[in-house]
Order: structure tokens, then sequence, then C-alpha cells
């Protein structure tokens, strides 16, 4: 871990970043965020850079508790009315005050066609100004997650901001549509958007008008300025950490993670992630589009995916892709057990190499076939490397299948264009509730934001009423056991194929001091620099 010549070339990225000061908190990972724009991209990187300039009506705690944020409370008038009383006194970045205007105008921007949020956005209703500081939700069911649609979520912008620079609905961010708002923001948060330079750095510093400075618990750090820059070198960002040139990584390599351990100067923070890593398949086209295969789809037919699935070593990847920073699963939810599914359910379909020739051969493909799977590069954990190892697994099936790894500013604008054959998702965040992968992923695609990251664009009606009695229905008891049988269908059909649950280690200088959080979001409000 040495810091080779290279190293210090590929790092002279930082050398254009402020002198760091004792408040100043230079941090990395190996991507950047995609787009300043807060409703254009549901990536968590993305959100959780976003969530220090933006904000939403409620926020979380420590623990991913629900908190107030904008809105200081909140109560069910109705079966489907919610009413919101806002935080007065806010300002937005430019000093002019927040209103109920601009919450009603982030909703139905958030609603539009091109926002990433639509399937948050239109299950949280139609909103309406009561007066300049309440606004009122009409929700077109009953709601039992209605506050985990705002968490974190649902980032609110100004009204008039957003109409003098053009920017009324969010940025078409699959069709690599450029706009003010994707490289500029001006929210009511904790940092201020000093500079955005894509891929290299962006800069932000402290709001001094922040609201949150004066709430116990929301700001107890002492970071003035944030410089992050992306380096995707995984030795050039653990040897800048090493260095000090850097104060925190989120993503340090995971073989390092012990070697990090032993160094005084580094303090290591682990924990697992509300994050499942998954395989999707086009399961919708009658001739796949990157295949040697002609005239059919190998991935309509059941066999050929549980072969996919029986041929892939989880425990493997586990072992020698991740060094046991993974946990092998069964159910494509980010969190089953706080999803109260039950634990016989996480039940994976063996191993067995033998036992997928036999499934191909039974569908008609007896030497197997080539197929592309796209993959992102600067992600996940080892997502290229766990792609290539899948690769070599199938290998063994007479399954060529090709690695088309990109970063992920390239990535999601093609699969989210249904241009992909075979293709990784991670999913997860803050909230364990099932509706959040149910709704967004599983779902079929209906073009009001249901099923809006199923790729593989698969559609099965009676998967979808289930999906939807859970939607709406406040019996919790009958509600959890709707999600029980869709998951079981979703598992019984392998309309995906889940491979682990992610384990996030973090790491940082021993003179810095983070809150480790589930959901992988730094909240630098939080950080404490001796």
């Amino acid at each position: 871990m040495r810091r080779t010549l290279a190293a210090v070339l590929a790092f002279a990225v930082l050398a254009a970043a402020p002198l760091a000061s004792a408040k100043t908190l230079r941090w990395s990972s190996q991507g950047d965020y995609i787009t300043a724009d807060p409703h254009a991209q549901n990536e968590l990187l993305t959100n959780s850079i976003n969530g220090h300039v933006y904000e939403t009506l409620v926020v979380r705690g420590r623990n991913l508790e629900i908190l107030p944020g904008l809105a200081t409370s909140w109560k069910q008038t109705g079966p489907t009315t919610w009413v919101f009383n806002l935080r007065k006194g806010v300002k937005w970045q430019d000093g002019s005050d927040f209103t109920a205007d601009d919450v009603v105008f982030s909703i139905k921007r958030a609603q539009g066609p091109t926002s990433n949020f639509r399937v948050y956005a239109n299950a949280s209703g139609e909103p309406k100004k009561v007066d300049s500081h309440t606004v009122e939700f009409t929700t077109p069911v009953p709601n039992p997650v209605m506050l985990e649609m705002h968490a974190g979520s649902l980032f609110i912008l100004s009204k008039a901001w957003c109409e003098k620079n053009k920017v009324e609905r969010s940025q078409d961010f699959k069709n690599q549509e450029e706009t003010f708002a994707a490289r500029n923001a001006m929210g009511t948060g904790p940092f201020i958007l000093v500079s955005r330079e894509p891929d290299v750095k962006s800069v932000f510093k402290k709001n001094p008008n922040w609201w949150g400075l004066k709430e116990k618990g929301y700001s107890d750090g002492n970071v003035t300025d944030i410089v992050y820059s992306p380096v995707k070198n995984e030795g050039t960002r653990m040897a800048a950490l090493l260095s000090g040139d850097l104060d925190f990584v989120l993503d340090p390599a995971v073989q390092d993670v012990q070697k990090l351990k032993r160094e005084k100067s580094i303090r290591v923070y682990e924990g697992r992630e509300n994050r499942v890593i998954f395989l999707g398949m086009d399961q919708a086209r009658d001739e796949l589009l990157y295949s040697n295969v002609k005239g059919k789809n190998p991935f309509k037919d059941k066999r050929v995916r549980q072969a996919f699935y029986q041929a892939i070593d989880v425990n493997a990847i586990n072992k020698a892709v991740m060094r046991g920073l993974s946990v092998p699963t069964a159910i494509n939810l980010p969190n089953p057990v706080r999803a109260g599914i039950p634990k016989e359910m996480d039940k994976r379909y063996p191993y067995d190499v033998a036992a997928a020739k036999k499934l191909l051969a039974e569908a008609g493909y007896p030497n197997g076939f080539e197929v592309t799977i796209d993959c992102p590069n600067n992600r996940y954990i080892n997502d290229e490397k766990i792609c290539v190892a899948v690769a070599g697994m199938l290998a063994k099936i007479g399954v060529n299948l090709r690695v088309n790894g990109m970063p992920r500013s390239q990535y999601f604008p093609k699969v989210q264009k249904l241009e992909t054959s075979m293709y990784m998702l991670g999913w997860g965040g803050g909230t364990t509730d099932a509706y959040f992968t149910l709704n967004p992923v599983l779902h079929s695609r209906n073009d009001k934001g249901d099923g809006d990251y199923n790729w593989g664009n698969y559609r099965h009606p009676e998967f979808d009423a289930l999906i939807d009695d859970a939607k709406g229905d406040m019996d919790a008891k009958r509600r959890q056991e709707t999600i029980i049988k869709a998951m079981k269908f979703h598992h019984d059909n392998i309309l995906h194929i889940p491979l682990h649950l992610q384990v996030i280690p973090w790491a940082s200088r021993a003179n810095v001091e983070v809150v480790h959080r589930a959901d992988n979001w730094l909240q630098v409000p939080w950080v404490k620099i001796k």
C-alpha cells in the first residue's frame, strides 16, 4: 500500500483543492455523485451528497429514526389525508423565505415524468397549500409508509429559483440532458455548493444560517468546508488516506480492511448496510439485444434463469471477492429480517453446476449461449469484480457471459432506457419496509413510477396484485402476510438472482470521528475533526 508515482500523479486532482484546515473534511469514494438535481437520480451517493444542500420534510437520526426536518410536526387527519406543519424562519441559501409554495411545487416536480422519485412522490398524493406554513396531502389510497416516503427521498427546492433558472422539471438524466440544476444547487440545508466539477471535485461550505445549527442533535460536528474528490483507483484512495491527503473514505478496498485496522493513524468503522446486490435479466423482448441467440429470448424461460442462479456460487464470491464482507441471501430485499420475512424463506436454490447444465439442456441450450451483462465499475463494493466472477462461474455451464463494465454516469442512463440483456443492481437505503423495493424495483412498469427499476421489464399481473394490495393496506398483520406471499412469488419465479447483502466498512483518519449509519449515508454535520 505504498504510495507509488502513479498514485501521486493520479491524485494531482486533490492539489487543486483548498488547503485543508482543522475543519475541512476531504473525503472520497470510487465514483462521483452524478447530478446536483435532487430529483433526477435516485442513487445513494448522489442522494447523500445532495442531501447536504437540499432537505426533506422529515429526516433520519443516528439510528435511522424519523425526526422533524423542514416539517416540525404532522398528523393523519383521515384515511387518505396528512397535514404537515412547516418549520418557520427557514431561509433559502439566497436569503429568501421557505414556504408551503416551495413544498407544493417540489412534490409536483418530483411527480414529473423525468423524475427518478415519482413512485414515492405519486404515492405521497396531491399536495395542497393550507397556509404559508401548512401543507395537506391527499393520497390515492391509505398510505402506511407516508413518513418513510419523505425521509431522505423527496427533496424540497425553491420554486422561485427553479423558475428563474428554467428548471421547473427535473433533469432528464437517462437521456443525458444538461440543465442548470445538474451543476448548480440552492437549498436550505447545512452546506452550500460552491463549485462542482464532475468526476474531479465538488466543494461545499457551511451554511451559517441553517436552522439545524440551533437545534440539539442536528449539528454537533465542527466541519466548515467539504471537498469531495472521487478517486476510482482503490490503491490511490488508500494511499491518499494513509498519507493524510484524505480524511475519510466511504469505500475502502475490502482486501485492505484488516491492514487498515492495524494502522494507528486510521479508524475503521464496520456494519451491514441496508442493501441487496442482485442480477436482473431482460424477460420481455422476443430477442435479446446482446446475445448470439436469435429469434427468441432465453431468459423468458424460468429454467434458464434457474440455471444461471444455480451456477453462481455466492459463498465463493463472499470469500474470494468480498473477503467476507457480504451476507449471501435468497431474499431480494435490503434487510429481509427487518422487513418481516421469515428466516426459513431465506434459502437459496442450491449451488449445483450439474443441475444447472441439465436445466439449460432441457430449455434447449445444451451448449449454452453468449450474452452480455452490463455492470457498474464504481458504484457497489467490487461490483465489476463480482460480474467477472459470475462470468467465470457461468462458463462452467457453457455460458459465455461478456462483462460490459462502465462508470455509474454511463451505466445508469443505459440501463434505465432498458438497453440491456442482463445487469447488476443494488437496492437499499434508510427504510427497511418492503414497499420501497416491491414498488419501484419488483412491480411491472406502468410509466407512473411503479417498476421504474424493473429493467428486466417482466410483467406478472398476479404479482402486481399482491404488491398493490400491500401498498394501501393499513392492517399491519394482513399487509405483512401479503408481502410474504409476494416475496415467495418472486423467489419461486426467479424474477431476479439475489447475491448478497452488502457489508460496508468506512475508514477515516484517527482524528476524524463520523457516525456510521446502515444506509451508508455520511452525515457531515455530525463529523468532528480534532
